[in-house]
């Protein structure tokens, strides 16, 4: 395949995704699939456009013909005209421009204009993006997607092939925080590795996943936790746990890491004094209702917008029939972020949001006026992000927070963020 060609298929799934070279893939393009999918959050993580849900793509393009991707306004243009083609690359160059202009503010503290400071983390899919992540001025690592580990291959990884991947990790933040999710596979996310591990669900968002899968068989879950206990001598390393829904699930996991540790150091294998802090993502609307409890047995919280939004609404935001519906807006994924955030703070537990969210700029004052300081994000949108942090005023990004969440009106809603945006944040 010649380097920039574009992808066109009926689907693309995450492990499909993480097999491109972006080298040679300038980005493709899908009949399925939502811009909020895994898959899509696979690309965003490589830097390719991607544009999902195009009905009739496969009818109207032939091998060789010139197709713009337009990730940014969601579009493909198939055989476009020269005059086309002309304006993309100058809308290339522009964006070139302005993330080499970004990239100033790599060293610069992502402080509000009142002096209150932000910690911005990256997610990372893949270990490629460490350097990303580096280059980008990341404060450490808020999430570190496992399932790669499991993708594109028959056999499960051991505990050796785990332990080195994330003392790399670790070694490479040097010194700065680290946070390993245990993997979470299933719904979207299938590995054929796990194969005889996961019998097919009739509803695979609702079934057996993640962390469920994990307690269900120790085979799996321990030789991740003992590679992450062996990691965290060295550096901090902090183990977050996916699809959490009950405090019963995070001490089954802390009694589990303290056997692992138990077993590790009869072997005689170095660990750390402290084991590492164990976290629950807050992903599913039950555990942001019971945030309260959880606090008494997490750490930390991590709060994985992506899915809350899917499981608050009842959107599978991977089907392109409803992704459209998918809306961080909504007062009831709102007031389910608000509770967590203030369960966290009333129990002294640190707390993050580490979904989509958090790395869009239009977001950053709600997210912030709600009480969060650190955000968690892919690698390439710390800049933007960063700047527009510091171009906000902490007291005013509150005080419109709280006026947002006395509404009821998704409308509202967002004119009331969009308006705030426009004066607080002149281009």
């Amino acid at each position: 395949m010649a380097d920039g060609a574009v992808i066109l298929a009926e689907e693309l799934t995450p492990a499909d995704t993480a097999l491109i070279d972006p080298e040679h893939i300038s980005g493709f393009a899908t009949v399925s699939g939502g811009a909020e999918s895994h898959t899509a959050i696979v690309a965003r993580a490589l830097g390719l456009p991607a544009v999902f849900a195009v009905p009739g793509l496969l009818e109207r393009a032939q091998k060789g013909t010139t197709v713009v991707i337009d990730g940014t306004q969601g579009c493909v243009i198939i055989d476009p005209c020269l005059e086309t083609v002309r304006d993309y690359e100058t809308r290339r160059d522009a964006l070139a421009r302005e993330r080499r202009g970004l990239a100033r503010l790599r060293k610069l503290p992502a402080v509000t204009r009142d002096g209150v400071e932000i910690t911005l983390e990256a997610n990372i899919e893949l270990p490629i993006e460490l350097q990303q992540a580096a280059a980008n001025g990341a404060m450490g690592l808020g999430l570190v997607r496992s399932e790669f580990l499991y993708m594109n291959r028959d056999d499960l990884p051991g505990e050796e092939e785990q332990y080195a991947i994330f003392a790399s990790l670790v070694r490479g933040m040097d010194g700065k925080p680290v946070t390993v999710r245990t993997f979470d596979l299933g719904g979207d996310k299938i590995a054929r590795s796990l194969s005889g591990h996961i019998v097919e669900a009739a509803n695979p968002a609702l079934g057996l996943r993640a962390i469920r899968l994990s307690l269900q068989d120790r085979r799996l879950l321990d030789p991740q936790l003992a590679a992450m206990l062996r990691a965290a001598c060295e550096g901090p390393l902090r183990i977050l746990l996916p699809m959490i829904s009950t405090a019963t699930e995070i001490r089954r996991v802390r009694e589990a890491v303290e056997q692992v540790a138990r077993r590790l150091r009869r072997r005689g294998v170095r660990l750390p004094k402290a084991l590492p802090p164990l976290g629950a993502m807050i992903e599913v609307p039950g555990a942001a209702l019971a945030a309260d409890s959880l606090a008494a047995e997490a750490d930390f919280f991590a709060i994985g917008t992506n899915d809350l939004i899917q499981y608050t609404l009842a959107i599978d935001r991977g089907d392109e029939q409803v992704a459209h519906l998918y809306n961080p807006l909504h007062p009831a994924v709102l007031r389910l972020i608000q509770f967590t955030i203030e369960a966290a703070l009333r129990r002294g537990v640190p707390i993050s949001v580490c979904g989509e969210m958090a790395g869009e700029p239009r977001f950053v004052a709600l997210l912030l006026g709600l009480g969060l300081r650190n955000l968690s994000m892919a690698p390439r949108n710390i800049p933007r992000v960063k700047q527009r942090i510091r171009n906000l005023d902490m007291i005013a990004a509150t005080r419109r927070a709280r006026a947002i969440m006395d509404q009821s009106d998704t409308g509202r809603i967002a004119a009331l963020l969009d308006d705030f945006n426009t004066i607080a944040w002149p281009n």
